[in-house]
C-alpha cells in the first residue's frame, strides 16, 4: 500500500487522434502540482408553485460540460517533446545527431487545429489507499510559462482547455525516463543580438555574432498565449464543444529582472532596436559529446519596458520586459531539444 498522500500521484498523457477522444496515456512526467477540474454548467427551471418556494431538483439540469486545467512542472532533460509539440502547435520531428545515441528535435510554431491530447492524473484517497484515475479529453493548451531564477531549477507552467472528464477508464501504469534529470539555472547562457538565419539539416533558427549578456540577470521568464474559441457549442452536441479553434493573434512576451545595465538593456529599449535572443541550457551528455540541451530562440524581440529605479542603498535594478515579433524570414521562434529521446 502506498503513501494515500499526494506523493502516489502520477500525470500520464499522450496526443489524442480524434479531438475529445480518449486513448491511454504512454507518456509520464514528474509533476509539481495540477489544477484539473470538470466544470458543468448548471441550467435551473424556476417556476412560481403554488405551496413551495425552494428550486426543485427535478428542474435542473447540465446544459454544458467543459474542462479546465493547469499543470506546474521542473523542466527534465528528456521527455518534454510532446508538452512542447502541444503548447505552440508544432509539427517537429525527431532526428538522430551523427553516429550518436543524441537525437535532436526543433519545434517552430504551427497550427493548433489537430492537436489535443488525453491528460490523466491518478489522485489518491486517502481514506482507501487506492489512486483514482481522472481522465481530461481534449486538451488544448491556451497559455505557457517557462521560467528560471538564480539558484531554481527551469519551470514550466501549462494552462489547458479540455472538453469532458472520464473517471471509469483505469488507471495507466505510470513508467518514467531512465535517468531523466533537470534543468536549472547554473545550466543557462543568454544572448542578444547577431543575425538569425534559417538552414541545415533538420532545418533550423541559428544566430550568427550574438554577444553574451554581461548584466547580472537574476531571472528570465518567457511565456506564450494561444487566444481559442472555447465555447463551440452547437445543437445535438449534447453539452459537449467542438474542438476550440485559434481566433485571434497568439503571442509570446518575456521578462528579465535584472541589475540595471544602460548600454545592454535600457538603451535597446530607448532606442527600440529589435535583436534577437537565444536561451539555452545544456548539461551533461545525450551521446556522442552532445550535451543534453534545451535552446530558445527568437530572431526578433523589442524591449517594451525597462525602468531602472533607485528604492533606497541597495543595488538598482530593473525588471525589462520584452514581445517577440516575426521578422518575415525566420519563424517567430524555435524550441531545440538534444537529448535521448528517440520519439517525441
Amino acid at each position: 500500500m502506498g503513501t494515500r498522500s499526494g506523493l502516489d500521484a502520477q500525470v500520464g498523457m499522450v496526443a489524442e487522434v480524434t479531438y475529445g477522444t480518449l486513448v491511454a496515456p504512454t507518456r509520464f512526467l514528474e509533476f509539481d502540482t495540477e489544477g484539473f477540474e470538470y466544470v458543468p454548467t448548471f441550467l435551473e427551471g424556476e417556476g412560481i408553485r403554488a405551496g413551495r418556494k425552494f428550486k426543485r431538483d427535478s428542474r435542473v439540469g447540465v446544459t454544458r460540460k467543459d474542462v479546465n486545467g493547469k499543470l506546474d512542472l521542473k523542466v527534465p532533460t528528456k521527455g518534454l517533446g510532446l508538452l512542447i509539440k502541444n503548447m505552440i502547435g508544432s509539427s517537429g520531428t525527431t532526428t538522430v545527431i551523427g553516429a550518436t545515441a543524441a537525437y535532436q528535435q526543433i519545434h517552430i510554431p504551427g497550427d493548433l487545429y489537430g492537436k489535443s491530447m488525453t491528460i490523466q492524473i491518478g489522485k489518491p484517497e486517502p481514506g482507501t489507499g487506492t489512486v483514482r484515475p481522472f481522465a481530461y479529453l481534449g486538451c488544448k493548451c491556451s497559455q505557457w510559462e517557462m521560467s528560471v531564477s538564480d539558484g531554481e531549477h527551469l519551470k514550466l507552467s501549462t494552462t489547458w482547455d479540455g472538453r469532458d472528464e472520464d473517471t471509469s477508464t483505469g488507471l495507466a501504469t505510470a513508467s518514467y525516463a531512465s535517468g531523466a534529470g533537470l534543468f536549472n539555472f547554473s545550466h543557462a547562457t543568454l544572448k542578444l543580438g547577431g543575425t538569425a538565419t534559417t538552414g541545415g539539416t533538420p532545418s533550423q533558427i541559428s544566430v550568427a555574432g550574438g554577444t553574451t549578456v554581461a548584466a547580472i540577470i537574476n531571472s528570465v521568464t518567457i511565456r506564450g498565449e494561444n487566444p481559442m474559441a472555447g465555447e463551440r457549442y452547437g445543437v445535438g452536441n449534447a453539452g459537449l464543444k467542438a474542438e476550440p479553434l485559434e481566433n485571434d493573434y497568439p503571442t509570446a512576451t518575456g521578462s528579465f529582472d535584472a541589475e540595471f545595465a544602460k548600454s545592454e538593456l535600457y538603451d535597446v529599449f530607448k532606442a527600440s532596436t529589435s535583436v534577437a535572443l537565444e536561451l539555452a541550457f545544456s548539461v551533461g551528455d545525450a551521446g556522442g559529446g552532445n550535451p543534453y540541451l534545451l535552446s530558445f530562440i527568437a530572431p526578433k524581440i523589442k524591449l517594451k519596458k525597462a525602468p531602472a529605479q533607485v528604492n533606497g542603498p541597495g543595488i538598482v535594478r530593473m525588471s525589462t520586459e520584452f514581445e517577440i515579433y516575426d521578422d518575415e524570414v525566420n519563424a517567430p521562434f524555435q524550441f531545440k531539444l538534444v537529448s535521448t529521446d528517440t520519439t517525441i
